[in-house]
């Protein structure tokens, strides 16, 4: 039992990997998409609009699949599978981030930066200090369930052979012949997800005072 769960915390380690390293990468290349998508230059806002409906509109295991292989078959050259899971992800979970920061930008009113500017603000201090706020905490609970999504969707970086948690699980109850592993993956997945759960009610307390 001991090295059974030896084996869980380390196919964890490597989910929470995925999980912040995503994060880390995602979240502010979300509101570079964001920005593309709402540019008044036509190309780029076309541009992008086409990666947000690929992403969205493709399953992410094939995302997976496509970025590990197709560098090998279209130029030669290939890398290893986390760094090919981490690229996989980050550019699935950037499309979504853009839209959720593109609905919460949206929402804000206009007076808001009629007022700025007569104010004397910059537009990159109006946004900073004054839009952005706001518009995290509207776009919280859409981007919590996006967050709690990102955990339970970590077990698709066994696709292209990444022991994962849930890889490590399912070879577990493999080699012995019973469901516990899979019901402890489970425990430890319901684990994380009530952690960052929680996590985002606590910021959505703090930001009470924008209501």
């Amino acid at each position: 039992m001991s090295n059974l769960l030896s084996l869980m915390l380390q196919g964890t380690y490597t989910s929470l990997k995925i999980f912040f390293l995503t994060l880390i990468f995602s979240l502010p290349l979300g509101l570079l998409v964001a920005k593309g998508r709402m540019s008044k230059n036509r190309f780029i806002s076309t541009t992008v609009n086409v990666y947000i409906m690929i992403m969205r509109g493709t399953p992410l295991i094939l995302q997976l699949i496509f970025v590990y292989f197709a560098p090998y078959y279209l130029f030669g050259a290939s890398y290893d599978r986390f760094t090919a899971v981490i690229v996989g992800f980050v550019i699935n979970y950037a499309a979504y981030f853009a839209e959720i920061y593109r609905g919460g930008i949206q929402s804000i009113e206009v007076g808001q930066y009629e007022a700025a500017h007569v104010l004397g603000f910059s537009k990159l201090h109006t946004f900073t200090h004054i839009v952005f706020p706001q518009v995290i905490k509207r776009i919280l609970p859409s981007l919590g369930n996006e967050v709690i999504t990102l955990i339970k969707d970590t077990a698709l970086a066994q696709t292209i052979g990444v022991a994962e948690l849930f890889r490590v699980a399912q070879n577990a109850a493999a080699r012995q012949f019973s469901t516990t592993p899979i019901f402890i993956a489970g425990v430890f997945y319901f684990v994380m997800n009530a952690i960052v759960s929680r996590s985002f009610d606590h910021i959505e307390k703090k930001l009470d005072y924008y209501h």
